[in-house]
């Protein structure tokens, strides 16, 4: 039988360095990471996003070290990304100069939240039963 649950602790550290890097990815790729014109730190919103997606891409590295204990987080993880890529695909379809981000932070987090809730579902019974 094919074991999931070796990968979940990968998927975690994987989607929480990558959430560090939000910062950098807005500097490289703005159209697709960044909701404003001009540099990241000139955008109090954007910095405040930033200071989030750190914070919890260092409890999901965190969190992969052991799993079955960290399932609220893992759980708010796949459902904030979900919310938040609708939400984003919306503003993307309807606001002028946002469609960048349809093929940049949308299918990215429902990229994270695919990965996070199917490894978690089935990973350990705990993990599967906080759904």
């Amino acid at each position: 039988m094919y074991n999931h649950n070796r990968f979940l602790p990968l998927a975690l550290r994987t989607f929480g360095v990558i959430v560090c890097l939000l910062y950098p990815l807005a500097m490289f790729w703005p159209s697709g990471w960044a909701w404003h014109e001009g540099s990241p730190a000139g955008n109090n919103y954007f910095m405040m996003i930033v200071g989030i997606y750190a914070t919890l891409g260092v409890f999901l590295i965190r969190a992969a070290k052991n799993p079955a204990a960290h399932t609220s987080l893992i759980w708010f993880t796949v459902w904030s990304s979900v919310v938040h890529a609708a939400i984003m695909a919306y503003q993307g379809l309807t606001q002028p100069g946002q469609h960048g981000h349809l093929v940049g932070d949308v299918p990215a987090l429902l990229l994270v939240a695919l990965v996070l809730g199917v490894l978690a579902n089935r990973g350990t019974p705990e993990i599967a039963a906080a759904t």
